[in-house]
Parts: C-alpha cells; structure tokens; sequence
C-alpha cells in the first residue's frame, strides 16, 4: 500500500506466503530504503543476516549490561518476510534498517513483547475483540472457525493472492476505526516507528518500503503531527543494551512452544517456501512423510502414497480449501499410510512440522563472551548443537569423551541441560557416560543471564557454583554440589565446597542430613578414578560423616512417625550401599554397623527404622540365619503388637523377599506370624504384602510359593545335578575374582 513515496507492507510474521509476496512487491517497487519493525538499535547488525555464513534460524538477542535476565529476542526464519526484505535490499545496495522501539528503551516486560506478533495489538481486557484478535475477526467474518485457517487459505496458500497488501491495510483500516487509545507501549512503538518513518523520507531520494506487522499498517499511514509522538516519546526511559545473533532452533517458532508470534507448523512453512511456485507441493510433502517412515523402519508403499495425495486434494475441495494444506495432508496420510491410527502420526509429527532446524551464525559476529566460549567449546569438542534428542555415549578414558563430559557438566551447573544424563554406564564399567542431547535457543538466553559469573563457561560455572554452596541450607544439598564441581573438574568451587563441607559437618548433627550426604561423596571416591579426581581430602570428610552417622543414627530412629520413619530408612539403605561401594578402613566400618546394632536393640527404636537395621547387619554377615531367623521369630510373635511387627517386617524383607525363597528359617518365621494374624489384622495387612513382595518378579513369585508348599524344585528335562557342583563353582569364583577386581573389569 503506497502513501506519497512511502510503500507499506502489512506482512504476517514468519509467513511464507507474505514472504513469497514481499520479495516480489520490493523487485517491482525498486525502494531505495527498506524500513523494518524491529529495535532501531539493532540496525548495525542487519545486513549480518545476509551473510552466506548466517544459516536461519537465528534470533536477534537485546539485553541491558546491568540487566542480562531481561534478555529480548527476534527471531527470523527462512521464510521470514524480516528476513527476506534483508536479503533483498542487500543484494540489491538499498538502506536497510530498523524502526521500532529501541532495545534499550523497551521496558515492557518480556512476556508482554513476546505474546505481540505485530498483527495483534497489547490492549487490555476491556478492549473490544476486534482489536484483541483483529484476524480471528476476519476469519470469522469470511466463515472461518480460527484466524489461522484464514490467513493461510488468503494470504499464505493462495495460487492467485492478487494485491494482497492493499485489501490487507483496508481491512486492518476498517477494523481499527474508532479504536479507543491503545495500551502505552504500543503506542509508544507506533509513535517511534512514524518517526523513523518520517526522517526517511527526508533522508532518501527515492521510494522507501516499510515492513511492519498487519495491524500496524493504518497507524503508521495516519497523519498525526510530529510533535505528539515526540511527546508521546519524551523522556522515554534507556538502558545501555548488548545486541547480537543467536542461533535458533526450528521447533521454537511454533506457537506451541509458548512463542506467540510463532507459527502452528514450522516445518511446513518452510515447505511451502521452499516450494513455493511449484505444482507439486503436496507431493513433496508426501514424500517426506514417507522418507521419515522408511527411515523408522515402516514399509510405505507407492500406491498408498498415491492414494493419500489424491485424498487430500478431495478434502481440500470438501472443506472449501484452495489447495491441501497440512491439516488434509496429515488426515490423509493417517488414513492411506498408517491404516486409520491417529496414534501413529505422533512419531513422525515432530519432526514434520516442527523441524530439526538450528541456525548457524558467522564467526566474527559479536557475540557475548559466554557464547562465543561455547561455540569455541562446542568446535573443539566436535559437537554440533541440534534440536531433535539424539543419544551421546561418552568414554571417560579418551580424552575427548572427558573433554565432552566436562564441557556438558559446566553447562548443566549453569542451566543449560543441553546434555542430560541418562545412565552413567556402571552397569559397563564406571567409565562410560549416557547422555540425551537436545539444544533449545533459550540456553542463549541463560548463557546471558550467567554473564555476572563469569566471561567464560569454566569461570562463570565456577562461579556460580560457590555462590550456591554459600546459600546451601543443608549439609546433603552442599554434598550434592560439591559432586557436581567435582564431576565438571571445576577446581575452585571444589576448593570452596569442600572447606564449607568439613565446616558444616563438624558442626551438624542431624543423622538424616548425615546419611544423605553420603552416598554423593562415595561416588566421586568411587568413580573418580576416570575423571583423575584427587580424592584424599574428600576420604578423610567422608569418613567423618560415617562415624558421626553412625553415631546419630540410633538416637534418630526413636518414636518417628510413619513419614519420618520412610525417609530415615530410605537414607540407611543409600548410606550402606555406599559405604559398602568405597570399602572404608574397618574402624569406620564398626562405628556404623555399631550403630546399627544399637537401633536394632534400642527398646525406642521405631520399627521400621528397627527392621532395615537387622537386613542391613544380616546383609553384611553380622547376623548368621540362624540368629536373624530367632530374631524374626521374636519380633514378629503374638505377644507383639501387630502394627509394630508389621513394621519390623517391613523394614526387613521390603528390599529382601527373595532370601524368604531360600532360607527356611526366615521363611519358618514369617509363615508363624502370618497363621498367628486373625482375618481382620490378615486382610488389613494384606497391602503390606503387596509391597513387601512387588519387587520379586513372577519366576521367584513361583519358587517362593513351591518353598512354602514343600515342593521340591524340578530341573529342566535332559539336566541332572553334577556330583561335586559346589566345590566346582568355588574354584570358578576363585578365577573369576580377580578378572572382576582388575582394572579392566572396573572399567
């Protein structure tokens, strides 16, 4: 729509179609100057989109220097009309710049200048709703149900659009008479962009073209004095603001991921873009769909894809359609390619119409520090950011799988999960890693927001690091974080971590906070071998923390209630597995299996808490069966209250019901208790059970129920039991021992 020499574009963001019709609006108009919604201050780096380097997606990132939480950001797509119009006026030496609020004046808050997508106006809730959703009126004016289904059919998939951009401002004029004002903000950026506007025209000789959202188009076309935008303007508040590109992901231009000027369907935008002018879209999709199944291993056929094109084409024309868009194809490739189950679309769906897209930003581009030491780390370690999850398995022995491990620890410290741990692997040696690997453009945004810690991913996870070990309130929580600056070989949160850690553990003496604290120190002695982590200091706090545990504990276990009593067991049984896991010296050793005795004989000692304490002991070979057998059989005898037995019981077989399939005295004692029980106690203990015995899978479900009924086990037909069978096996685990203990078995 052209006013004087001033052409205005309404375009929608991230469309395609708009796009396609932009590109061809600039080759006719031939502007010498190219005006874009987007912050003035940021205009430097325009022509940096049109580098060849500069792979979209990518977003424009504005942050206040005192302030890098209150991180903005633009980002531009492929089929972006933004984008196109830069690349436009690049290739063909017009002025290219931005004419909106500038970042560092922009203080509405992030949410609000996010959810504005330029053809919606921010007004309030008392705002008629012509204003509120201007295209969802349209769509409903021409017989739609939603305003995307609208504007794609109009604006987006239309094979003959005509002059788009006139009927667009007409109806955005119509739409936006007798509007009351708008909400500050906005007119504040309507104010600012008339300005810009206006000192083009005195500024170039020749047409200029402005590329704004829809709605934006009669405000900016309006005639209204200089003066009153200028006041409008005056003593607009400014922050020093830092800009640069980030790179973006596919998946985060979709409305569905919170972006509300994003778009449903990502992927097929770039379809659409990518194929725009040709006759043979639908097809192409088709046959993407098609390559993603065949690549999960689906078998789809020609014929079926034949079908479903034809298929969709007739649900375009049923549903008053001008071509099929994703919705028909998707409906009919659920119909012709997966046999009608809708289920199925979920394994593709992903990948369709969100994409896997990361963008690529040149080299030299300034860049924050935090970033720019990513992507340095990110090239030396041969790992390329990618939106989809993929899995990454990570030798600790090699010097690059260390260097990887440690490179995605740092960014974990600093909430940037683009790597998570899956599975560190003991089950195939304790120098292997499992990591799900997924990269979101929000971690630029977090990368920012971690500048105060530091210029680079070492210092700044370091940093930020020994600020939480001065916050941490309890000492299990410092015993977590000091792991964590183990495991990301960060020396001086290490350092910090440690000293604050022997400090709180002289001082604690609360045995749950003790016993939770142990089980993280135990891995980094046991498993800090690959990482070539010192662990002497951290021995001697850790073995501290065991005699103190052991110490507490039995005073700990007095009159809890059901809650406190689950917990405490909870950390008794993580405690023992990792004492057992780091083999301490064997006075350490005593001082806590002392104190397990002393919980099994206190006459204070919850029941529960009673309970583990004789497993754990008879685990460790500190009661013989026979003992643990008489011990059964006195606590859970009639003169027992049954709610204290039931605990006792409990305790002892909730992680320990398969030795009841092969020690007959514990199973004697438990079947004495249970013919003791009347029916109502039977019945209302009978959940106890359930839990007791879920962890038994259904062959030792089978074995134990032959025990019980006296039932001797039958070999398998054609196998006969070997004479000297047990002297046999011993000398196989005399062999077999020393292979297990060896490094290589340890690794």
């Amino acid at each position: 729509m052209a006013l004087g020499d001033v052409s205005y574009f309404g375009i929608r963001h991230h469309g395609p179609g708009s796009a396609a019709s932009l590109v061809q609006a600039l080759q006719e108009l031939k502007p010498v100057a190219v005006l874009i919604e987007g912050p003035a201050d940021a205009s430097a780096l325009l022509p940096l989109l049109a580098r060849l380097e500069m792979q979209p997606p990518v977003a424009l990132l504005c942050y206040p220097e005192d302030d890098p939480a209150s991180t903005s950001f633009w980002p531009f797509a492929e089929f972006s009309p933004e984008y196109q119009a830069t690349l436009w006026a690049v290739a063909n030496n017009a002025a290219v710049r931005f004419i909106d609020l500038p970042s560092s004046a922009r203080v509405v808050s992030a949410e609000v200048a996010e959810k504005n997508d330029g053809t919606e106006a921010t007004v309030g809730p008392e705002t008629a709703p012509h204003l509120r959703d201007p295209i969802g009126t349209l769509a409903q004016a021409a017989g739609y149900e939603d305003g995307e289904s609208w504007w794609a059919d109009i604006i987006e998939q239309n094979p003959e659009p005509g002059p788009i951009f006139a009927a667009i401002a007409d109806a955005m004029t119509t739409l936006r008479e007798g509007e009351g004002p708008l909400a500050e903000f906005e007119a504040k950026r309507e104010a600012h962009m008339r300005l810009e506007i206006a000192a083009a025209r005195r500024e170039f000789d020749g047409p200029v073209a402005v590329v704004c959202g829809a709605f934006h188009v009669p405000a900016l076309q309006a005639a209204r004095p200089l003066k009153e935008d200028q006041a409008l303007l005056k003593g607009l508040a400014r922050r020093k603001s830092t800009m640069t590109w980030a790179p973006w992901t596919g998946p985060r231009l979709a409305l569905g991921f919170g972006y509300g000027a994003g778009v449903v369907a990502p992927g097929w935008c770039k379809h659409l873009w990518q194929t725009r002018g040709q006759g043979d879209a639908s097809v192409l999709w088709l046959a993407r769909i098609a390559t993603v199944l065949r690549a999960k291993g689906h078998m789809v056929s020609t014929a079926s894809l034949i079908e479903a094109e034809r298929l969709a084409r007739m649900l375009a024309v049923i549903r008053e359609r001008p071509k099929p868009g994703f919705e028909e194809l998707r409906d009919a490739a659920i119909a012709a390619l997966f046999n009608g189950e809708a289920i199925l679309w979920a394994l593709v769906e992903a990948e369709l119409l969100l994409g896997a897209d990361v963008g690529e930003i040149p080299p030299d581009t300034p860049l924050a520090p935090l970033i720019e030491d990513l992507q340095r780390n990110q090239k030396a370690a041969r790992l390329k950011p990618e939106a989809l999850e993929r899995e990454l398995s990570v030798d600790l022995r090699s010097e690059s799988g260390l260097f990887r491990s440690t490179l995605l620890h740092r960014l974990n410290v600093l909430g940037v999960h683009w790597g998570r741990l899956t599975d560190s692997g003991r089950s195939r040696g304790t120098f292997r890693e499992r990591w799900t690997l997924a990269w979101q453009p929000e971690y630029a945004v977090r990368l920012v927001e971690n500048l105060v810690h530091g210029p680079t991913i070492e210092k700044a996870a370091n940093g930020r690091l020994i600020q939480m070990i001065g916050a941490a309130t309890s000492l299990d929580a410092l015993a977590a974080l000091v792991q964590g600056a183990i495991t990301a070989n960060l020396s001086e949160a290490s350092t910090a971590g440690l000293a604050t850690l022997e400090e709180r553990a002289a001082r604690s003496s609360e045995c749950l906070e003790i016993l939770a604290s142990v089980p993280p120190l135990a891995d980094i002695i046991r498993y800090g071998e690959a990482r070539k982590t010192e662990t002497a200091r951290l021995s001697g706090v850790l073995e501290r923390l065991i005699v103190e545990g052991g110490i507490a504990l039995p005073y700990a276990a007095r009159d809890l209630d059901a809650q406190a009593s689950t917990a405490l067991v909870g950390a008794m049984r993580k405690a023992d597995e990792a004492i057992k896991l780091v083999e301490p010296e064997q006075n350490v050793l005593d001082a806590w299996r002392n104190g397990l005795a002393a919980v099994l004989d206190g006459s204070r000692s919850t029941a529960l808490v009673a309970g583990c304490a004789a497993h754990l002991l008879y685990e460790a070979g500190h009661l013989s069966a026979d003992a643990t057998a008489g011990l059964i059989a006195r606590r859970l005898s009639p003169g027992t209250p049954v709610a204290e037995a039931a605990g006792f019981f409990e305790g002892f077989f909730s992680t320990a019901g398969q030795r009841l399939i092969y020690d007959e005295g514990l199973r004697g004692a438990v079947d004495a208790w249970l013919k003791s029980l009347d029916e109502d106690a039977f019945i209302a203990h009978l959940p106890l059970l359930r839990r007791v015995f879920s962890h038994l899978d259904s062959m030792e479900r089978r074995r134990l129920i032959e025990a019980v009924l006296g039932r001797a086990r039958r070999l398998p037909a054609g196998l006969t039991p070997t004479p000297n069978g047990d002297e046999a096996w011993r000398r196989h685990l005399e062999r077999l021992g020393p292979l297990l203990m060896s490094e290589n078995g340890n690794g």
